[in-house]
């Protein structure tokens, strides 16, 4: 018999999803990293990094809800192709403006605004379709798959924004994910993806979030859920925001070795989701979730204190594996513990938790100006370790109510 991962990959829809998943979301943290690197190398301000990277994130905490809801309405596959084609424009435009040596900082803060705005409907629009192809037998080794894919993304994209922020400047950075933006979006173009729509009315959207945030009430796995999911992306991943500062600043690498240092943690996620993916990781969904997240705040500390770049790198490594268990089961616990008809738009409310993280970037960047950039990740990731464990205790006391 087949494993379930041997039969997600013969499935051509599935393997079309996965993949033009995977190329886009590298070209994403492609852009996020030579974007930091662009805006440190201007101002030398770690707030200044700190903005320019937030601008391309917090659109997930303003329009993930929203975006929930319009896709159980709307065609997902076309929202996914608008996704890919609306980056590739601006992605474009700045690469002219970068090749006519006009390009300023102002101009790719507004670049990754608008092509963050597109990238809040992930979570609910691909990353359910990857549910939905995968069907319920298989749902799990596919978030898992997915999840590991996005982890060595999260590797590639930076080395490849480091490289090619380094020999290529920006003009050749965004030339390169236009192109495989505008190849994604031709490529979706061909899916086969049958969906139950209902009728949009905009008005009822906010009664629909909110009909969501009910039934979460209700359930304290989901509640787990979006808190942690707030306080790792808050006080954890903020980390990603000062990786130029670190990198040149504090270790005084290149910028191909800023690259590999924020390649170091998802190069561990990628470890630890392939383990997961294949079964050889089992353990309650619940602990790998919190456990995960306080592992990797964890290592943060311990990177923060290293008094070597590659030490700080192999920590970073260790905490993916903690970033792992995280990624993998926050889709899964969503997916599993909610009704279909309530999917999308709880979805939508984790991307919107995730969203929370430009906002602790711009208060480690904050702080990174004030203590440096090693005393902002102390800060940031012991707060955030307290929180996961003040959660995880309130969630254990309260009852789990009656089903059915």
């Amino acid at each position: 018999m087949d494993s379930p991962i041997r039969e997600l990959l013969r499935s051509p829809d599935f393997l079309r999803l996965w993949l033009v998943g995977a190329f886009a979301n590298a070209m994403r943290w492609l852009e996020l990293l030579a974007s930091g690197l662009f805006a440190w190398e201007a101002t030398h301000s770690a707030f200044a990094v700190t903005v320019v990277v937030a601008l391309r994130q917090i659109p997930q905490l303003l329009f993930g809800a929203f975006a929930g809801a319009l896709s159980e309405a709307l065609n997902r596959k076309l929202i996914f192709m608008m996704a890919l084609v609306v980056p590739a424009l601006i992605s474009t435009l700045l690469a002219t403006l970068a090749a006519t040596g006009h390009l300023e900082v102002w101009h790719v803060a507004v670049g990754n605004l608008v092509s963050g705005t597109m990238w809040s409907t992930e979570m609910s629009t691909r990353r359910r379709m990857v549910g939905e192809v995968a069907g319920p037998h298989r749902i799990v080794n596919a978030i898992a798959l997915d999840s590991m894919t996005s982890a060595a993304t999260r590797a590639v994209g930076p080395l490849l924004g480091g490289i090619a922020f380094q020999w290529l400047g920006m003009k050749g950075a965004y030339t390169i994910t236009a192109l495989v933006q505008f190849a994604g979006a031709f490529a979706i173009a061909g899916l086969v993806h049958a969906q139950v729509t209902r009728q949009l009315d905009l008005v009822r959207i906010p009664h629909e979030i909110a009909e969501g945030l009910r039934f979460a009430w209700t359930r304290p796995i989901i509640l787990l859920v979006f808190g942690i999911t707030i306080v790792t992306n808050a006080f954890a991943f903020a980390y990603s925001g000062l990786v130029a500062p670190l990198g040149q600043g504090a270790f005084h690498v290149s910028p191909a070795l800023v690259g590999l240092l924020a390649a170091g943690e998802p190069l561990g996620a990628l470890i630890g989701g392939a383990l997961i993916a294949v079964g050889f990781l089992r353990m309650d969904r619940r602990l790998a979730f919190a456990g995960g997240a306080a592992l990797f705040m964890c290592a943060l500390i311990l990177m923060a204190l290293s008094p070597s770049y590659w030490l700080a790198f192999a920590l970073l490594l260790l905490g993916g594996f903690g970033t792992a268990g995280f990624g993998n089961m926050q889709s899964t616990l969503m997916l599993t513990e909610s009704p279909p008809e309530m999917r999308s738009r709880l979805m939508g409310i984790v991307t919107m938790c995730i969203g929370t993280a430009p906002l602790g970037q711009l208060a480690a960047g904050a702080i990174s100006d004030a203590i440096g950039p090693r005393g902002a990740v102390i800060m940031m990731a012991v707060a955030g370790l307290a929180l996961t464990g003040l959660m995880v205790s309130a969630v254990r006391r309260r009852p789990t109510p009656p089903t059915g």
